[in-house]
């Protein structure tokens, strides 16, 4: 039975003024400070000496080199040793064990009644607190995780509230470079009354009828397509969910009332649809507006694919044609320019290795950033 999934990348962007939610990147204007430190999650800590850096920011990448740092003496059994030997630099001989804070301000203007604090990645086990009230804490490094922080800025009252992040990293903890910091981007999001959710918004293709021969189109696709929704009452709330081309065009449109679980569940019949593949990465734009009659409540854009993925005795399929696999495994950090995560640099090792002929990438061994898949989606590269 074939596996049918479509590429998806979540936007939570406002699309026009009546559009309400607002995201908000939070890059400039942080200080940071290595070690451990009393207090520093208050509200009226002294931050005026800690140094002036930008996120995302890997505090372990400029060194200095110490192969101390990483060091172990062991005996690798499945290399055949029978004695143990010193082993260093696996991890980069890098200051990347330890702890270190992260500090910034945020501002809430008037009008809004929810907000979240949306990070892509910070290493690791992030603990967050907002205007000295601790609003949660991962413990991870390298994955999406968003916090609550409605009640820290006292229902959205408007105003500048401090917001301060712990992070350590443990020793051996890792056996290859992790970096260090807040690594990834940052972002605060704003909502009003009634609002899609966050990550609520899943679109996969469900049925794909006459591939052509080129698999590079089909007569018909199926996209099946559900939105979560925060709303206090769910009387006369719909969702409307609207497929266009990369031209701008109306694909496919459908609506649907808001059911008791607080979710839409919808079908887009495309027809002379264009398939995603690394050879042509077409991507579609699904636009998802709560309303309430005439009235936009939120909007959000989300990029798809429309994909056939399956697999038999024959192997690997993309759109009904066998495919082999021509990629690499890639590590998070990019080499000498650390963990922090640099958009430009991606796309530009993501190309070449187009160039070289792959058409799939390996994460090893994290979750990679949204940034990542994002430039995977556009440039067409299986991620696995």
């Amino acid at each position: 039975m074939k596996k049918l999934f479509s590429t998806l990348l979540m936007a939570a962007v406002a699309l026009t003024a009546s559009a309400q939610s607002r995201e908000i990147l939070l890059l400039e204007n942080w200080r940071f400070q290595r070690g451990a430190l009393d207090g520093a999650e208050a509200s009226s800590y002294d931050d005026s000496r800690w140094q002036k850096v930008t996120v995302p920011h890997d505090w372990a990448i400029s060194g200095p080199f110490d192969k101390d740092i990483d060091k172990q003496v062991v005996a690798i059994v499945q290399n055949g040793e029978t004695e143990a030997t010193e082993k260093t630099g696996r991890s980069g001989c890098l200051p990347w064990i330890g702890e270190g804070w992260y500090r910034t301000n945020i501002t809430i203007p008037e009008g809004y009644m929810y907000a979240e604090l949306i990070f892509d990645g910070a290493m690791s086990e992030p603990h967050v607190w907002v205007d000295g009230k601790d609003v949660g804490y991962w413990a991870y490094g390298y994955n999406v995780f968003n916090l609550d922080i409605t009640s820290a800025t006292q229902g959205c009252k408007p105003g500048t509230y401090p917001v301060a992040v712990h992070l350590e990293n443990i020793e051996e903890s890792s056996r290859w470079y992790p970096g260090a910091g807040i690594i990834r981007p940052v972002r605060l999001v704003l909502h009003k009354e009634k609002y899609l959710k966050t990550w609520g918004t899943f679109a996969r293709t469900t049925m794909l009828s006459g591939i052509s021969s080129d698999a590079a189109s089909a007569k018909e696709a199926r996209l099946y397509v559900s939105s979560e929704v925060v709303v206090a009452d769910k009387n006369g709330m719909e969702v409307i969910q609207t497929l266009k081309d990369k031209a701008g065009n109306v694909v496919a449109t459908d609506k649907a009332w808001v059911n008791d679980s607080y979710c839409t569940d919808i079908v887009l019949t495309v027809n002379d649809a264009k398939l995603w593949s690394p050879e042509q990465p077409e991507l579609y734009t699904l636009v998802t507006e709560l309303k309430e009659g005439d009235k936009v409540w939120d909007a959000s854009e989300t990029k798809v694919g429309i994909r056939d993925i399956s697999y038999s005795a024959e192997g690997f399929k993309l759109n009904g044609k066998v495919r082999k696999f021509k990629g690499v495994c890639l590590h998070h950090d990019l080499g000498p320019l650390g963990a922090a995560i640099n958009k430009s640099a991606i796309r530009h090792q993501l190309e070449m290795l187009k160039e070289m002929g792959c058409n799939a990438i390996r994460t090893s061994h994290n979750p990679p950033s949204p940034d990542f898949l994002d430039i995977c989606d556009r440039l067409g590269m299986l991620v696995m």
